[in-house]
């Protein structure tokens, strides 16, 4: 699985919040939804989740 960058992750999070009007004091939960979503993202694409490839035969 490709994790989001840490970039990846706060432009989505500026997207996000620019959506929402700008509201004051919430950076913490665009953050999180930024990473939920970008995290389905990859998923959506057939990329594993993290801890999933553990116990994948060689």
């Amino acid at each position: 699985m490709t994790t989001p960058t840490e970039e990846e992750i706060r432009a989505k999070a500026y997207q996000l919040w620019k959506e929402a009007g700008e509201p004051e004091g919430q950076a913490e939960r665009f953050w999180h939804q930024a990473e939920e979503e970008l995290g389905r993202e990859s998923t959506e694409l057939g990329e594993l989740p993290p801890g999933m490839t553990d116990n994948l035969p060689i």
